[in-house]
């Protein structure tokens, strides 16, 4: 994955109609939109309540309002429609938007099922593939700092044999998103973007096992706020992923990545780590196993062990603002975006399989 910066030469702004102005819009939307300014133009909104569409006009007086979504969608005046709905109405509002040929982009889940997911396919495909997927997880900077560890020739760690993924937090969270007839819980609003960030990791080996287990710990509605899937190669390499909704305790690194020979590991929101390892001059003592009866000694050996820093190579664009640089450079110059839909239909089945060999969400 490239991250690519804007050439601020001879650019148009791209015009964005948003459908849904909830906490989404306000907190992760809008704050890049304004850092954007110039590159992106809010064009147009649309949401049933009035009072969130007025708070949007007093700083975008010119922005065009609605309260039905078929006659935003029939506005010529917009570019790219984002859909930022709650997950059941993110099928139909975005078939309708590529229908109309549209540039459209939804937030995950795009759907709950393969069957819903190969709806919105059709008329992807119908619309020379103007789908986009709303995950700027894809390049936040603990995330890309894990890729280039993964990637790193001779690296300390030696053969990595488990990759971790972790969301922690305590919030006894009350919204749609706790209920499971409005698509709520853990397993679809945060893990789209974790399953795609271990399934990346795991590249160039696919999944060939998967484990889960559901749960709700504080959540007030009825869905899970706990999720854990573990995914297993056929080479044994595992990735663990991990949502807590309901954890207390000290905070803990957002990826880890573990070796034959040491541990990465990186915090959330960071683009340095540390690879804690064997010191790489030291080479293990000839041994071999015996049937014999063992010693009384403790079998532990003492090894010199090194802390060694790491650093993001290019930390000076990621997160939402290179997210919003990949859409850009997307709409305006065809470059290829950073989540195909082939990996995002991965991503959906195995979220689907781990629900619904879930006894908790049955």
């Amino acid at each position: 994955m490239e991250i690519t910066s804007i050439d601020s030469a001879n650019r148009q702004p791209v015009k964005i109609g948003v459908i849904g102005l909830g906490r989404s819009f306000f907190t992760r939307h809008l704050p890049i939109l304004r850092k954007l300014n110039g590159f992106f133009k809010l064009t147009a909104i649309c949401d049933i309540a009035k009072e969130r569409r007025t708070i949007v006009e007093k700083e975008f007086p010119d922005v065009h309002t609605y309260r039905q979504i078929s006659d935003m969608l029939d506005d010529p005046d917009i570019d790219i429609i984002d859909i930022a709905l709650p997950t059941a109405d993110h099928v139909s509002v975005a078939i309708d938007s590529l229908n109309r040929n549209r540039w459209t982009m939804v937030e995950t889940p795009i759907a709950t099922s393969i069957d819903d997911l190969n709806r919105v396919r059709a008329a992807a495909v119908k619309s020379r593939n103007k789908l986009l997927f709303f995950m700027p997880e894809v390049f936040s900077p603990d995330f890309l700092l894990a890729k280039q560890v993964m990637a790193m020739k001779e690296s300390p760690l030696d053969e990595i044999h488990e990759i971790c993924v972790r969301n922690y937090d305590y919030i006894r969270r009350d919204d749609w998103q706790t209920v499971k007839r409005c698509g709520g819980g853990s397993s679809w609003y945060h893990g789209p973007a974790a399953v795609f960030q271990a399934y990346d990791l795991l590249k160039p080996f696919p999944p060939a096992q998967l484990w889960s287990e559901l749960k709700r710990v504080a959540s007030l509605g009825d869905a899970e706020d706990f999720t854990r899937i573990i995914l297993r190669t056929r080479t044994q390499l595992t990735a663990r992923i991990e949502i807590n909704g309901g954890y207390l305790g000290e905070r803990k690194p957002s990826f880890s990545l573990t070796g034959l020979r040491g541990n990465f590991s990186v915090f959330p929101g960071e683009s340095e780590g540390v690879i804690r390892a064997i010191d790489p001059e030291f080479k293990f003592p000839r041994r071999r196993s015996s049937v014999r009866m063992p010693p009384l000694d403790d079998m532990h050996e003492q090894f010199p062990m090194v802390d060694i820093p790491v650093k993001l190579n290019n930390a000076n664009l990621v997160g939402d603002e290179a997210f919003y640089h990949a859409v850009y450079n997307s709409v305006c110059k065809a470059v290829l975006f950073p989540v195909s839909f082939e990996e995002y239909n991965e991503v959906t089945r195995y979220l689907q399989i781990a629900k619904n060999s879930s006894s908790f969400s049955n």
